[in-house]
């Protein structure tokens, strides 16, 4: 049985919970559609609420038996991650596994350099401190319900983090940021992949294909190359395969274990830009 095959049919039980973000278009549209016809209960993340609800009514429409339920937030303000994962921890009895698909792509204006509310550069705030925030304020609940998946939705376009200038002050252009952005979370995966390794959760990230049909896609002015159903086999993979039960720390090229950067796998590189992420974190959310 290949690996693209092997969770076919796949179906979960109701009780089975997964937090998708990004969910009101896009790739985390066809997930949170997948997941939910394969029995699961999906909360649905997005910026807007009628969006949200149109997603949520598609969902229902399906009869598959799970719930779905909807948390509006702006992951651009670590404050509203902080309130999103509060709420989840309130309001869930369980959490099987969290799908990390927001985004904040190169941009219509890639050399406007854009900030986040606390004057993150915008890329690093949506794609790596969000992610890492929302992970950290929900691992009490994904630890209860172990064992429990994190998926990264990262990219193959990824290039070396400069360190001594995370926020990208420097030669800004929204595509490098956009690159540099996803490598960090590959980053974190690792870490976290290494610190959590044991404890029933893990935590994978993948690309899930090349130049899917997306608004960030065109938005940048980019072409579409394949259709998003494409990207969504993949990213349903790395929740439901039973084949990677206990798989942790890696990253994937689609359905391929493959090979992040260079940087990825530079120890010291990641413990610096971990500290860095909790201090940015800390400094946002105390006590996050």
């Amino acid at each position: 049985m290949t690996q693209q095959t092997s969770m076919t049919g796949t179906e979960l039980p109701h009780h089975h919970t997964t937090l998708v973000t990004g969910a009101t278009q896009g790739l985390g549209r066809g997930i949170a559609l997948d997941l939910a016809a394969r029995g699961g209960t999906v909360l649905l993340h997005g910026r807007d609420a009628g969006r949200l609800a149109s997603v949520a009514a598609e969902v229902r429409a399906l009869g598959a038996g799970g719930e779905v339920r909807t948390h509006v937030a702006d992951l651009s303000d670590l404050g509203e991650v902080a309130d999103l994962a509060r709420r989840v921890r309130e309001t869930e009895p369980r959490l099987d596994a969290l799908v990390h698909n927001a985004v904040a792509g190169g941009g219509a204006r890639p050399l406007v350099r854009e900030v986040s509310a606390q004057g993150h550069e915008l890329r690093l705030a949506v794609n790596h401190l969000a992610p890492y925030a929302l992970t950290r304020g929900l691992l009490p609940l994904l630890a209860a319900s172990a064992p429990a998946r994190i998926v990264n939705v990262a990219s193959i376009g990824q290039e070396a983090v400069d360190l001594d200038d995370l926020m990208v002050e420097q030669g800004y252009e929204g595509l490098r940021a956009y690159c540099r952005s996803k490598l960090a979370l590959i980053m974190a995966t690792f870490a976290l992949g290494a610190e959590l390794d044991g404890s029933g959760v893990t935590v994978n990230a993948l690309h899930p294909a090349h130049l899917m049909d997306t608004e960030g896609v065109r938005a940048y002015g980019l072409t579409p190359l394949v259709g998003i159903e494409e990207g969504v086999g993949p990213t349903v993979r790395l929740v439901v395969d039973p084949a990677l039960d206990g798989v942790t720390g890696r990253y994937f090229d689609r359905f391929t274990d493959a090979r992040a950067h260079e940087q990825a796998y530079d120890v010291e590189a990641r413990r610096r830009l971990m500290a860095l992420t909790d201090g940015l974190v800390a400094a946002a959310v105390p006590g996050v």
